[in-house]
């Protein structure tokens, strides 16, 4: 007999999808950014060539080392991202 499946949720909600792609200086990004009301706010930045994503609100795209990590960028390369995401979030 197979375990029984315990769902925490399981919702189905409309959400806005944006697609960006620009080049920085030592980077390229492919980006889609969907924006739900699911996490109070925040957009979920999904990263199309590094297969990383985040779920992002103001304050995290403003922590230091948060996006390095969350996308595997370099501090250049975090900054350019950064600098974009101030204008969307």
């Amino acid at each position: 007999m197979a375990d029984e499946r315990f769902f925490l949720y399981d919702d189905t909600e409309d959400t806005k999808t944006r697609f960006v792609s620009f080049s920085g200086s030592s980077h390229r990004y492919d980006l889609a950014v969907m924006t739900s009301d699911r996490y109070y706010g925040k957009k979920i930045v999904i990263d199309l060539q590094g297969s990383h994503y985040a779920i992002l609100g103001q304050d995290d795209v403003e922590e230091e080392g948060y996006l390095e990590h969350a996308y595997n960028l370099t501090e250049v390369e975090a900054e350019e991202l950064r600098e974009f995401l101030r204008e969307i979030i």
